[in-house]
């Protein structure tokens, strides 16, 4: 198993325009907000399984990058919670925000990391995370 360092270094190849970082940084998290709104649409239930389905990798990877990211999948599932609407808001931002990503990979002029490997759809966050880290000078 690759290492979060690893994981970073390979996902931040294809992410080094300007562009695509900016529209990373809007699109992973609503991409990973709409992922569990359909998933809650189906049933709460199956949207905290998804999460703690994730949590194992990214616990894996880093317990910082992992507490961190249950924080932010527990504040979104909040939110769910008091949408009267869940599935087509969720799914109209799925759509427009994969729009976006690719468009930021045209403009990178490569192609989206998970076309390698599909666990970079779980290492999109992280990554994004990984720069929060760093900024705030916390290792993870």
């Amino acid at each position: 198993m690759k290492t979060i360092d690893q994981w970073f270094a390979d996902y931040g190849e294809s992410h080094q325009n300007p562009v695509n970082k900016l529209v990373h940084w809007i699109c992973v998290p609503l991409i990973t907000f709409s992922v569990l709104g359909m998933l809650w649409a189906i049933h709460p239930w199956v949207a905290v399984g998804a999460l703690a389905l994730s949590m194992v990798f990214y616990l894996s990877l880093s317990w910082r990058i992992g507490a961190a990211m249950l924080v932010l999948g527990l504040i979104m599932l909040l939110i769910l919670s008091v949408m009267p609407y869940v599935f087509w808001p969720s799914l109209a931002i799925f759509v427009l925000a994969w729009i976006g990503q690719f468009y930021g990979h045209q403009v990178e002029g490569k192609k989206p990391s998970f076309f390698k490997d599909v666990q970079f759809l779980l290492v999109g966050p992280a990554w994004l995370l990984g720069f929060v880290f760093r900024k705030l000078g916390v290792s993870y």
